[in-house]
Order: structure tokens, then C-alpha cells, then sequence
């Protein structure tokens, strides 16, 4: 099990930049909420820009229409001569007539509309007393004005809340969007327990009514979600800080806490974890050797950055040269922050050349980024490893923490087959 640093990061100075940043907008999130929300659509409010984005983000769907669009902003909307909501009623009166399947709209603000100050809530607010009860119509901001790449989720989950029927039991409520197959096995690690009242926001229906009280007790699978977490507090339901599930023993830390509200025994907790614990200790082992001893320097992107270090020194071997993270909310990320060694720097936000210069400067042997600086910093001669993969791929809990591991040592594996390659 993980134990505190009495030298950890916890209360080390935080680099905070406010400069020129690299980071995908929160657009980029709703590629994987609409695979995740079975009924629910994402009409995007912006620009021929963003449905590029998204197109190109998504990839070709052949075998399914999917459930996000964008409503073109055109140059008259821009400039004030055509009646915007006008217009946007249309679009949606359009859409839920040829998509009966539809019982979640999200009215997605981009930068396009957030510039002309476009009111969605009051879009949303008329439009989901309109077509209630069948559909409910909420709204959120994607805009890269206001958002990084994850904190789309965020402000979707955010944006939930305030409309979840009231609740006065006990439960736990799961937050942060996983890939079924994870849920599944996250589910069944907390029913093996004797923890069955669980409930997931977002759930993957309408229908699956999610509930929230004084009495829920909610833990985050990510770490990007801030705003979620103030409006749940708001709700009157309670936290409970835990380290993030990556790894065997994340993973571990993440559900004795749980056990240990929900008043698990020792005993109970160890059948039920021991087995598979040792199953990911195995796979991290065997996919890490590469990465022991070696040094990592992370870019701020998806806001997983101080819990993936963590995983990365605590259960690889590697040394933290930086950290850094777009936002960092210790209510969040704190459990974290208390298992690293002191040493690394914690940079908040971004000045990217400033950072560029670091990293040129240290010379790490893995650097993990976003897609525009991978390349660049490929030919300065650095090993990279994408930033954004490591939100598609399923990543969290025991059985992906031989993955997890993969996804950093495969950059160092690469490199050495491409020296000897040269060599030869």
C-alpha cells in the first residue's frame, strides 16, 4: 500500500505561467461523452473550425451516425444582423425530429459563440421546458477560450448536477466518465466488497437516474473535475480524497478508501484485492523495466499529470524532472501530490517557450506532450509520448495498469531499436 512522503510535493512552491500555451480546447471531450451518454446529443454552437475539429478528432464514422453536430455559426450571425436563437431553435427542432432517440441535448458553446456573447442557458433553459419531459436540453462551454482539452467532461458533468433528482440514503457516487469495460470491472472490485448502491455521473442513459444528497459520498476517477466537484459540494454531498486509480497500487489506495467509509474489513478488502493487485504488479513489472531509472518531464495538457507521475515514480522507478498541469485543484490531486518525493517542479499553467527551454535544458529521457510540440521536440533529439492517448486508452484499475505501463515504456522502446537500427 502507498504511504506518505513526509518529503513529498504537497506543499512545494507551485511555478505558476501565465503565458502562451499549447493545449487542445475542451471541444475535444465530447468525442468520447457521446460513446459514453447512449442517448444523449452534442450540438455544438460554433464555427466550420470546430466541426472540422471534431470530424477530424472522431475519425470516419461508418457504421453509426453520431450523436454530436455543430450549428454553423455563418458570417450573418457574426455579425449581429440574423436572430441567433432564432435560428438555433430551428436547428434544434430539426434535429430531435429526425433523432427521436435522443433524451439529452447539450447546447456545446464554442469560442465563435462565446465572442458575440451567445446566451445557450437561456437557450437551454427555454428549449428544455419545450420539449420536456422527453428531452432534457442542457448546456456547457467547449470553448478553448475558457477550457483545456479535458475540462469539456467537466463542464458537461458541471452542468448535470443542479437538475439531479434529490436523494437522502447513503451511496456512493462515482465521478468521471470510463470506458464501459473499466466500469464494469470497477463495479464488480466494489460489489465483491459488499458495495452495491453505486451510482456513475455520466451514467450511459437518461434513464439510469443518477441521485445526489447530504448522504452521497462521491469520488473522482479524474482528476480533471473541478467544477463537478464545487457543484456536488453544493448539493450537500461529501468528498472523499483518494489517489487516483492508476496502477496496482492506485488502484489499491483508491479502494481502501472507499472501504473505509462503507466500514469494509481489513479482512474482506485483502480477498477481494489481493488477486488482482498481484496481477498488475506483474504487468507493471514486466512492461516498466525499460522505465526504471530514467527521467520524465510532463507538459500541462490533460490535467492527468500528477496522478500519471505519481504511478510513473512510485510503481516504475522514474524521476520527475517537472510536472506540469494546466489547473491544479489539491482538493483533487492532493493524495497525489502527498505520495511524490519532493524534487520535481509543479508548474501550473503555461508559458511554452519558457517551458521549451526547461525541458531542452534537462534533457529527459521521456517527455510527455501534446501533439504540437511531440514533433518539434522528437527532432531536438527528445523521446515523447502523446499526451491525448492517454485519455482515449483505457488506463484506470487493475487490469489496464500493465497497459498503463506500456503506453511509457514503448516511446524508450522504440528509441533504443531506432539506436540500434543507426548503429548497424
Amino acid at each position: 500500500m502507498l504511504k506518505s512522503n513526509p518529503t513529498s510535493c504537497s506543499n512545494a512552491p507551485i511555478l505558476k505561467e501565465r503565458g502562451q500555451r499549447e493545449v487542445f480546447c475542451g471541444l475535444t471531450s465530447i468525442i468520447w461523452l457521446h460513446r459514453k451518454m447512449q442517448d444523449a446529443f452534442f450540438l455544438v454552437v460554433g464555427s466550420r473550425t470546430c466541426a472540422h475539429l471534431l470530424q477530424s478528432a472522431a475519425g470516419v464514422m461508418i457504421f453509426a451516425e453520431p450523436r454530436f453536430g455543430t450549428a454553423i455559426l455563418e458570417e450573418t450571425d457574426l455579425a449581429g444582423l440574423a436572430d441567433a436563437q432564432q435560428e438555433l431553435d430551428r436547428e434544434v427542432e430539426r434535429l430531435l425530429s429526425r433523432r427521436p432517440d435522443i433524451r439529452q441535448l447539450f447546447l456545446v458553446g464554442s469560442c465563435p459563440s462565446e465572442v458575440i456573447k451567445l446566451d445557450l442557458a437561456k437557450a437551454a433553459q427555454r428549449l428544455s421546458q419545450l420539449y420536456a419531459p422527453s428531452v432534457r436540453v442542457l448546456n456547457f462551454t467547449g470553448s478553448g477560450i475558457e477550457t483545456t482539452f479535458t475540462q469539456g467532461e467537466d463542464e458537461c458533468l458541471a452542468s448535470m448536477v443542479p437538475v439531479l433528482n434529490e436523494s437522502g440514503q447513503k451511496q456512493l457516487l462515482v465521478i468521471g466518465a470510463l470506458p464501459d469495460v473499466v466500469e464494469d470491472q470497477m463495479r464488480n472490485l466494489l460489489s465483491a466488497m459488499g458495495i452495491n448502491d453505486v451510482a456513475v455521473l455520466p451514467a450511459t442513459s437518461a434513464k439510469h437516474a443518477v441521485t445526489v444528497g447530504k448522504n452521497t459520498i462521491f469520488v473522482a476517477t479524474q482528476p480533471f473535475l473541478g467544477e463537478t466537484h464545487s457543484a456536488l459540494e453544493r448539493r450537500g454531498a461529501r468528498h472523499l480524497p483518494a489517489p487516483f486509480p492508476f496502477g496496482a497500487e492506485g488502484t489499491t489506495a483508491w479502494l481502501n478508501v472507499i472501504a473505509t467509509e462503507f466500514g469494509i474489513s481489513n479482512e474482506r478488502f485483502e480477498q477481494v484485492v489481493s488477486a488482482p493487485r498481484a496481477r498488475a504488479r506483474k504487468a507493471i513489472s514486466q512492461a516498466s523495466e525499460v522505465l526504471s531509472g530514467k527521467s520524465v518531464f510532463f507538459f500541462p495538457d490533460s490535467q492527468l499529470e500528477i496522478p500519471l507521475a505519481r504511478f510513473l515514480v512510485a510503481e516504475c522507478g522514474m524521476t520527475a524532472i517537472e510536472i506540469g498541469a494546466p489547473f491544479i485543484h489539491k482538493g483533487l490531486v492532493g493524495p497525489d501530490l502527498d505520495l511524490i518525493p519532493e524534487g520535481p517542479v509543479i508548474s501550473e499553467g503555461q508559458d511554452v517557450d519558457l517551458q521549451l527551454d526547461r525541458v531542452l535544458k534537462a534533457r529527459p529521457d521521456l517527455t510527455v506532450c501534446g501533439l504540437g510540440l511531440a514533433n518539434p521536440l522528437e527532432a531536438k533529439g527528445l523521446t515523447t509520448k502523446w499526451a491525448i492517448e492517454l485519455v482515449f486508452t483505457p488506463v484506470h484499475f487493475y487490469e489496464q495498469a500493465g497497459d498503463l505501463a506500456g503506453l511509457f515504456s514503448r516511446p524508450l522502446r522504440r528509441r533504443a531499436a531506432l539506436s540500434r537500427e543507426a548503429a548497424a
